[in-house]
């Protein structure tokens, strides 16, 4: 199945000179859904743990990864939404700054964690979720995305990980 022609195109958004991939026309095609699910989990390299999706579409596809493979799913959220003890991880954006926060009770010494989104774009939302991850004593196997944005090249900043994504642009 060509799951790239599932993902709609959107020029000028957010602003001019970007060309937005909308993952919701291949999540709403069951069988394109499914497949995407299937060859994410193709690329898992061996035994893990648990799988970590970012918020938000890191959950959409990880939680059903996880479930399918009978693992846990831990889920890396913007600030205020997790309401135990977390750590926090501060990441720069085009415009200033964001962070990502996780439960501290999320992940054991020596899990074995795979780090799933929808998206590799410049890589830093991913450089801060491996940051949080190593933190609580967890060892990143690999990251999956369903898509990437090769021109940005964010596996220059990747490089010390198995890195693997399903549709590139």
């Amino acid at each position: 199945m060509d799951l790239k022609s599932r993902i709609r195109s959107i020029p000028g958004y957010p602003k001019e000179g970007i060309i937005f991939r909308d993952v919701t026309t291949l999540l709403k095609d069951g069988e394109a859904f499914k497949e995407a699910i299937d060859k994410m989990i193709e690329k898992i390299p061996g035994d893990f743990d648990k799988i970590v999706g970012v918020e938000a579409r890191g959950f959409i596809v990880g939680a059903p990864m996880a479930y399918k493979l009978k693992k846990g799913f831990v889920p890396i959220r913007k600030p205020g939404k997790l309401p135990s003890e977390k750590i926090s991880e501060e990441y720069e954006l085009e415009y200033g700054t964001d962070s990502i926060e996780i439960h501290l009770d999320s992940i054991n010494k020596g899990d074995k964690i795979i780090l799933v989104d929808d998206l590799l774009a410049t890589g830093g939302t991913s450089e801060s979720a491996i940051k949080l991850i190593e933190k609580l004593g967890g060892e990143v196997r690999a990251l999956i995305f369903l898509m990437e944005l090769e021109e940005l090249k964010a596996r220059d900043k990747l490089k010390k990980y198995e890195v693997h994504s399903i549709i590139k642009y």
